[in-house]
């Protein structure tokens, strides 16, 4: 979110940030999409009934035109992937930019030594890991 305030027209990046956060919400937690839907409706003014409804379906791999249910992306593999030389973390995470990149993507996999050396206390600094990536898609097309 510092990416989507800093870069004056925030829209966009708002937008691909809550799609993280429904895809976050219901391939990984199992949260049924009707509760995320009753939530938006709620709080967004300018909610919209048609794409608030097709939108979760589409995110939680149950509509007319949805993504596979097993495409259910990993954040951390995004990362890696994506931000291979880690810029867009030491940019914008400038609680990791001391890791030295092997880290970046997964911080918590680094040891005691490094963290103290890089200045990160993880639970403090930096949050701790809420779910385990790895075991996600397996957990999570089981749900589906």
């Amino acid at each position: 979110m510092r990416a989507c305030v800093s870069c004056g027209k925030p829209d966009g990046c708002i937008i691909v940030s809550v799609w993280w956060l429904l895809r976050f919400w219901s391939n990984i937690y199992l949260f049924p999409g009707k509760t995320g839907a009753r939530w938006f409706w709620d709080t967004l003014v300018d909610a919209d009934l048609a794409n608030n409804s097709a939108g979760w379906q589409w995110v939680a791999g149950c509509g007319a035109d949805a993504a596979p249910y097993f495409r259910i992306f990993n954040p951390i593999l995004q990362g890696k992937k994506f931000d291979k030389t880690g810029a867009y973390v030491y940019r914008w995470v400038p609680e990791l930019s001391g890791l030295p990149l092997k880290y970046v993507h997964e911080p918590w996999h680094a040891s005691s030594e490094i963290l103290d050396a890089a200045g990160v206390c993880l639970g403090r600094d930096y949050p701790l890991p809420i779910v385990d990536h790895a075991r996600c898609p397996r957990t999570s097309a089981d749900g589906v």
